[in-house]
């Protein structure tokens, strides 16, 4: 095997390949290589400065170290999406392209059977195949998702050159078996990854969008005192019958009883049982509140 050296390593897979016909299959291998050639030539990558390997669905290059790695990104950034319109006008639905792509760098080895090795190489595969990508490919109406390795992003995209602006690349993490991997995404996070929704950064609120009182269920407190703190007249579980409140004054009934033993109540709250217009319980004029006639 040989020694590894330095290189740009360039993904790009074909969307849903899989569920195609062997015709409509054999079709997207020719887009896919000459989209890939086309973007290639344009960032001055001549044929001599690249290996590549054919996976079926997706293709890998393995560039030169001396090619222009920034060069590269921009046509990846401008002349991809391009040649996919291009093609996709002109074909019919079951023969539409969408390509993943994933642009690395890193040290790869070949090996005695032309096989290449590398951990580097490993985790650009990874990137390639995780569900964030794949997620922002599904959500996004243009047919192309980009996404760089750490590498990338702090030797080019970070120093916002000309035609690859900085701030048009997100943080993201992949997840892999051999553990999370920390990339950069061209264009929108899928779903909001790696944001919580607003209820989550500023807990829940109340109606008209101010805070809910403690317990989180936005509603007012009762009258006459705070939530949580209730005084005497206040029930502090759900009663049942009738509940009569007197705020002041000096309300009376002639004859009242109430619960049986009180008579000539004025302020305050009373629960229970009510009879008015009658002597006592056993009484069989007037009525009963919250019950059947007397």
């Amino acid at each position: 095997m040989s020694d590894p050296v330095s290189r740009t390593i360039l993904l790009l897979d074909i969307e849903k390949y899989s569920d195609r016909d062997d015709v409509e299959q054999a079709y997207l291998r020719r887009m896919l290589y000459d989209i890939t050639d086309r973007a290639l030539e344009s960032a001055g990558v001549d044929e001599t400065l690249r290996l590549r390997a054919d996976r079926g669905d997706s293709v890998m290059e393995l560039i030169d170290a001396n090619a222009s790695v920034t060069a590269l990104l921009r046509a990846l950034l401008t002349e991809v999406p391009a040649q996919l319109r291009a093609v996709n006008r002109m074909a019919s639905r079951s023969a539409q392209i969408r390509l993943r792509a994933v642009l690395a760098t890193g040290y790869v080895a070949v090996d005695e059977l032309d096989g290449w090795v590398g951990s580097d190489l490993n985790h650009a595969c990874r990137l390639l195949d995780g569900e964030v990508l794949r997620a922002a490919l599904r959500e996004r109406g243009d047919d192309f998702a980009l996404c760089v390795s750490e590498s990338v992003h702090a030797g080019i995209v970070r120093h916002d050159r000309t035609g690859v602006p900085a701030a048009d690349f997100h943080a993201v993490t992949v997840d892999s078996k051999n553990g999370p991997l920390r990339a950069w995404l061209h264009g929108a996070a899928p779903g909001g990854a790696g944001h919580h929704t607003d209820a989550q950064n500023h807990g829940e609120r109340g109606p008209g969008g101010s805070p809910a009182p403690d317990g989180g269920s936005g509603e007012r407190p009762a009258p006459g005192g705070s939530q949580g703190n209730a005084g005497p007249s206040q029930a502090t579980a759900p009663q049942t019958g009738v509940v009569i409140s007197f705020n002041g004054g000096s309300p009376s009934f002639g004859g009242s009883f109430v619960g049986g033993d009180q008579h000539g109540v004025s302020g305050g709250q009373v629960t229970g049982d009510v009879h008015l217009g009658g002597s006592g319980p056993g009484s069989g004029s007037g009525s009963r509140s919250g019950g059947e006639p007397a």
